[in-house]
């Protein structure tokens, strides 16, 4: 079984693994940060989606091995000192959730978004979030608070 070390949340981690282990299994299974969703399986719906080194992954689509050596930030991992991320606090402010379950994707993919392209506009956030789902809002408050989150001095 291959052992691997990555860091998770600013903390490092050693984990021995099978190496057919999903991150998002070993993240929700083995080390209990639930915020990260499995919502589909195949990768469709962006639930599951965290940070790599600083990039958002569809934690369902990677192994556990090839986070080796690797930073992975969860939702869980988003908030600094009990404080909201600028862009959690935006999804609260603009009521950019309804069930939750595809929220902790939207924020991680959003908070991407804002870190590769704070200007974006609003099209630019569309065609960003179509990897991740929501069955519930309709989008137009997701877009508001990216959007929001976006704005200069916010992050």
């Amino acid at each position: 079984m291959p052992s691997i070390a990555l860091e998770v949340n600013g903390k490092r981690v050693a984990a021995d693994v099978e190496a057919r282990l999903l991150l998002v299994e070993l993240l929700r299974e083995r080390l209990g940060l639930t915020g990260t969703h499995v919502g589909c399986d195949t990768s469709q719906c962006g639930a599951c989606t965290v940070h790599v080194d600083g990039r958002s992954v569809k934690s369902c689509t990677m192994l556990a091995v090839e986070a080796d050596g690797r930073s992975v930030t969860t939702i869980e991992g988003l908030a600094r000192n009990g404080e909201l991320s600028p862009m959690q606090a935006a999804f609260r402010e603009h009521h950019g959730l309804q069930c939750g379950f595809c929220t902790p994707g939207m924020v991680m993919s959003a908070t991407d978004l804002v870190s590769r392209n704070p200007g974006a506009t609003e099209a630019q956030i569309r065609e960003w979030l179509e990897g991740n789902i929501c069955r519930c809002t309709g989008y137009e408050n997701i877009v508001r608070a990216v959007k929001a989150a976006a704005r200069p001095g916010r992050s």
